[in-house]
């Protein structure tokens, strides 16, 4: 079976991660459109999901006319703020098919300035 250069991606990054992954740590994974973000800590042992945050969310709802960027930043503010009530400091990022750079990077970014470490 062939598959979309951006399932590739995401594999192979995705698998890399899964491969380091230990039980002190859970999986970051990261997905976004061209208007909105969404993240959520994976526990790949267990199969489950903790934690997630979206811009979908109806308290992001209400903001007014909110940049892209502005909006990775809040979300990420909120999902680190989750996950420090859950005790949850470290963890793998997973960036899936996209680039370390623009709305994922400073995603990233946030979430090492509110305490968590990967």
């Amino acid at each position: 079976m062939k598959l979309s250069t951006s399932k590739r991606k995401r594999f192979r990054v995705s698998n890399k991660v899964k491969r380091v992954a230990s039980a002190d740590r859970f999986r970051l994974s990261i997905s976004r459109s061209s208007k909105n973000i969404s993240a959520q800590i994976i526990d790949d042992i267990k199969k489950i999901t903790l934690l997630s945050a979206s811009s979908v969310e109806k308290d992001f709802k209400l903001l007014d006319k909110v940049n892209k960027t502005e909006l990775s930043k809040l979300v990420a503010q909120k999902l680190a703020k989750k996950a420090q009530e859950k005790n949850i400091l470290k963890i793998y990022f997973d960036r899936g098919p996209y680039k370390y750079h623009g709305r994922i990077k400073v995603f990233a970014e946030t979430l090492r300035e509110n305490g968590i470490e990967f």
